[in-house]
């Protein structure tokens, strides 16, 4: 998550060093985790068949051994080691590993009915801070004959809570500069006017470049190897104390939308 805020610009002969230090886009914001909407273009996707799991939707896709053993994957800047333990064909546990060590373990529960799924995930990022949320799949196709409960085609919907590390994010201008930190160690430094810059904390992401849209608003876009990964469009209310952020993941053809609220 990336947010931002506008102060009302004063009369430089008035307060010159004020107007020029107060950014309508300074400081924290919360996301409101009841407002967020999920639009998917495409599913998400498992198979649990024969003692081994398909993430079909997972970019890359990969296929490992149901057993709770560590397989290596590729591909994924994030993970290179997954585990799936399913001796209970409803409650399957993945956990991610990057370098040996734990970074997110993701526990889904399929319903009896076969149509819902609760996931659960905890999680520590780069710089060594937890994480935790919770959220939910509904079903749209089922899947093939003898496949376990979790397998077919699932929209995601609305999450149901987020730790604060995950729903808080700093900004700070200075001239027509805004750096971005978070809790999760996400943060870059960039003019507001388009220009590329490194991106650090999140292997997943490269580059950024941020833009002034207008009196309000802002777009980042976020760069994975020379591609766009995501676009965060943030618009902040004329009374400077809420945003409505759309976040468009461009690789899984996913649109979040939400209000976060000043802190």
């Amino acid at each position: 998550m990336r947010i931002v805020i506008v102060t009302g610009m004063l009369c430089a002969t008035l307060l010159p060093a004020q107007a020029m230090a107060d950014s309508p886009f300074d400081g924290t914001w919360k996301e409101d985790i009841a407002s967020a909407k999920i639009a998917q273009a495409k599913p998400d996707a498992f198979l649990l068949k024969d003692g081994n799991f398909t993430c079909k939707s997972c970019i890359p896709s990969y296929t490992v051994k149901a057993d709770g053993s560590d397989q290596p994957i590729s591909g994924n800047p994030n993970v290179d080691m997954v585990s799936v333990t399913a001796s209970d064909p409803r409650n399957v546990v993945l956990t991610d590993k990057k370098n040996g060590k734990t970074i997110e373990t993701i526990t889904f529960k399929v319903a009896a009915d076969d149509k819902a799924v609760e996931v659960d995930f905890t999680g520590t990022s780069t710089n060594g801070a937890s994480y935790s949320g919770q959220g939910g799949l509904k079903r749209v196709a089922k899947g093939p004959g003898g496949s376990g409960p979790i397998s077919g085609s699932w929209m995601r919907t609305a999450m149901k809570n987020a730790s604060d590390s995950l729903a808080t994010v700093t900004y700070k201008v200075d001239g027509d500069t805004l750096t971005m930190t978070d809790p999760t160690g996400d943060n870059f430094t960039a003019k507001m006017d388009g220009a590329e810059v490194p991106y650090t904390g999140n292997p997943g992401i490269n580059t950024v470049s941020v833009k002034k849209m207008g009196a309000r608003t802002l777009l980042e876009t976020d760069m994975r190897d020379g591609k766009v990964y995501e676009t965060v469009r943030a618009t902040v209310a004329r009374d400077g104390k809420a945003m409505t952020v759309v976040e468009s993941n461009k690789m899984a053809h996913r649109v979040t939308t939400f209000k976060a609220n000043k802190q």
